[in-house]
């Protein structure tokens, strides 16, 4: 038995089919972890997110910011826009029940010293307070009201640091985007969410939020996804393991009890 935490899928299930059979996975024995967006960009999210569903216990996920969009194009709160590919799931005889499954996954998941979220956690966060966080998120998004806070998750700009937070929507506001949205920080850990590229091209005065000291979460490791033009990257523990597979890259797992990577290049034509 083994487990797998795999990279952001992004509707390409031609390449998680074969990356599975790279990977040798048994369903009922080996175990996969995802670190969200499974859905969304690729040609067939409908395909990834209803196979992630049959897997039953054998697959634990993320929601990650791409999955977050899906539920609220579903109830309405927010469009579909230009590049979606979220109208098979939406037009799908079962398409209730995969959004009702996806609505009730976690934002952050804690087993034998390693964590999971899809962006990452904030420097300041140690796991304690960061599951804290996403358990007072999950319990809105699981909720009766979970229409009301997708919209007021994007009702008003995010606040780029805690200090800014004046409500409590703010603080779920905040919060959400550091677990689905994050990549950079600037000096005194302002989130700065415009930020996409490679590292190599960060300005000086922003820093990956991985890469910031002292970090309180360092005595966990992470595996993490949604920067894609970073990368399979290593560092200090953490592991990002989106490889841009929808964008021609690749998709890509790691063994956690190893860390053995495998990778698997992109099958799936946009």
């Amino acid at each position: 038995m083994a487990t797998y935490a795999i990279g952001d899928i992004q509707g390409c299930y031609e390449t998680l089919c074969r990356l599975l059979d790279r990977i040798g996975y048994t369903r009922g024995q080996d175990r996969l972890w995802l670190v969200g967006d499974l859905i969304n960009r690729g040609p067939s999210s409908e395909k990834v997110l209803r196979w992630a569903y049959e897997q039953g216990d054998s697959v634990q996920t993320v929601l990650g910011n791409h999955d977050l969009h899906l539920l609220a194009v579903a109830t309405g709160v927010r469009p579909i826009t230009a590049g979606d590919t979220l109208q098979a799931v939406l037009d799908a005889p079962d398409a209730d029940q995969l959004i009702e499954w996806l609505r009730h996954r976690p934002l952050l998941v804690e087993e034998n010293g390693w964590l999971m979220v899809h962006a990452g956690l904030h420097p300041s966060w140690d796991a304690s307070l960061a599951i804290s966080y996403a358990r007072e998120l999950e319990a809105a998004l699981q909720g009766p009201t979970w229409q009301t806070f997708l919209t007021e998750s994007r009702k008003k700009p995010c606040p780029g640091h805690a200090d800014e937070c004046h409500s409590p929507e703010d603080h779920q506001r905040y919060r959400l985007a550091v677990l689905t949205r994050m990549r950079a920080l600037h000096p005194d850990h302002r989130l700065d969410l415009d930020y996409k590229g490679p590292l190599d091209s960060m300005a000086p005065t922003l820093h990956p939020w991985f890469a910031v000291t002292p970090r309180a979460s360092a005595d966990h490791r992470i595996v993490c996804g949604h920067w894609a033009a970073l990368g399979v990257h290593h560092h200090g523990g953490v592991f990002s393991l989106d490889s841009g597979c929808v964008w021609g890259g690749s998709l890509t797992a790691l063994r956690l009890e190893d860390t053995t990577l495998f990778s698997e290049p992109a099958a799936d034509s946009r």
